[in-house]
């Protein structure tokens, strides 16, 4: 198994390793090869870290349109995702931008609201949001830090350009993924590994838990932290289970805590404790079920009111959400401009709101060219990838854009990069993107590389694990 077959189709497409046929990207010579090198043993390798990940049990739960759940090991190919010291540094610089201007607009969205008052957001998209939480209007969250952990979605077009593609900024899951691909591939890869200079991964549990420490001490020197999760049935549960034996904290489900005296409390075998910080790994839905959904199971009775008195803190706060929904997206280059008076550093997608109506008549006129996407929608469903889809699935398409404006924005189909994957003893190319996490503490940390997704049904540009995809070992060299 060596690269001289390996075509990647630089013109049509951005290959993430080699520039042409046997020529490898300035700086990745050394990886291309120690890959080749390995010839037929790198197919070895490849089930050798595929039974370390069954080992491990690193999982998620694919759930079908019944809702029924079967756990799956976590796709992982071997041939790592390379980018270099000076582009990550401008991807680090674009994250960080976005992530203090989007918390400067929730800020104000349920302050003052002056982005409304001067028309660079529309108004009626953020009242019309399914994720704008009234009871939030007001809030003071600690430090004034609304987002605390997000994960931001980029893709690279043909020209070799980063674009974002969406915003996470509730749960977003994936990051126990880039610790545990970094753990087995250097055991599956030791020699290419130390081959190069590839920048840390491992001190981002650390790093969470200064950041949360960081929120309970603006009230007291010593807070607790506790990972809430909505129990084993949730399908980034191995993740929820994984950061909180990493931090050293507890993870608790909702039964696990009360509230008492205006205060969060966790049961122990010694009694009550009092909890400080609450990493949340609940949706705003089902938080509180005194002021958000009363039939909810998975949250603590009177949260929201410790949170408003400020003696509790909760990462992500309440009300996130509004600053990852679709349609709002499409303006953050303007949020960014409005709060920071500076370009956007990571241009968006370009991105056609189906609820203005000239824009909607473009998307219904052109949707077999478009990439249709609804609002709220995650893990690859409620999506339409135009030039792919049959015309029936079109005009389904079309009558729900119809039915429900708002509710949908449309995006052309770009060529996706693409980066050498193993495929059946063989190299082929296979689309990626790339989810960076970033914390905002006292200061803004983005983790070196973050999670690399790849497509692994041939031809498809859908990422996410739910629709059969995989993931990669992200290495970002050292200058």
């Amino acid at each position: 198994m060596d690269f001289s077959t390996y075509d990647p189709e630089n013109g049509p497409y951005y290959d993430e390793m080699l520039e042409a046929v046997g020529r490898p990207r300035g700086g990745f010579e050394k990886i291309v090869e120690g890959l080749g090198a390995l010839g037929s043993a790198l197919g070895q390798r490849q089930k050798a870290a595929e039974q370390a990940f069954l080992t491990a049990g690193i999982t998620f739960t694919l759930r079908d349109e019944q809702g029924e759940g079967t756990e799956r090991i976590f796709p992982f190919d071997i041939v790592p995702r390379i980018i270099a010291a000076k582009e990550w540094d401008g991807i680090e610089r674009g994250i960080k931008q976005r992530i203090v201007a989007l918390n400067l607009f929730l800020r104000d969205i349920y302050g003052e609201q002056r982005i409304l008052k001067d028309k660079v957001v529309p108004e009626y998209l953020i009242k019309s949001c399914a994720e704008f939480r009234e009871p939030c209007i007001g809030l003071n969250p600690p430090r004034g830090i609304w987002c605390h952990v997000s994960g931001t979605d980029l893709v690279r077009d043909k020209s070799g350009q980063f674009h974002v593609l969406e915003d996470n900024v509730r749960c977003p899951s994936g990051v126990s993924y880039v610790l545990e691909n970094r753990h087995i591939l250097k055991r599956t890869l030791p020699r290419v590994f130390e081959s190069v200079h590839i920048r840390p991964v491992d001190d981002y549990p650390m790093r969470l838990r200064q950041m949360l420490r960081y929120l309970g001490q603006a009230r007291v020197a010593k807070p607790r932290v506790v990972v809430l999760t909505p129990g084993r049935f949730n399908s980034a549960y191995f993740e929820h289970a994984f950061l909180a034996q990493q931090m050293g904290v507890e993870l608790v489900e909702a039964a696990d805590l009360v509230v008492l005296d205006e205060f969060v409390h966790m049961r122990t075998t010694s009694g009550l404790a009092r909890v400080d910080v609450i990493y949340r790994r609940v949706g705003d839905d089902y938080l509180d079920p005194k002021v958000f959904r009363q039939d909810s199971l998975l949250g603590i009775p009177g949260v929201m009111g410790v949170f408003q008195k400020g003696n509790v803190a909760l990462a992500n706060a309440p009300g996130t959400g509004v600053a990852d929904d679709k349609a709002i997206y499409a303006y953050v280059e303007s949020i960014i401009k409005y709060y920071l008076d500076e370009d956007a550093i990571l241009p968006n997608v370009p991105t056609f709101i189906c609820s203005e109506e000239k824009q909607r008549q473009h998307v219904i006129e052109n949707i077999a060219d478009l990439v249709v996407k609804a609002t709220d929608g995650a893990g690859g469903y409620g999506m339409l990838i135009g030039p792919h889809a049959t015309s029936d699935e079109r005009r389904e398409f079309i009558e729900r854009i119809k039915k429900n404006p708002r509710g949908y924005i449309a995006q052309p189909t770009l060529s996706l990069s693409r980066a050498p994957t193993i495929v059946q003893q063989q190299f082929e190319p296979r689309h990626v993107d790339l989810r960076p996490f970033a914390l905002y503490g006292e200061d803004v940390y983005v983790q070196p590389g973050g999670l690399t997704r790849v497509a692994l049904r041939k031809g498809s540009l859908v990422v996410n694990s739910s629709q059969g995809g995989g993931s990669k070992d992200t290495w970002v060299l050292e200058e």
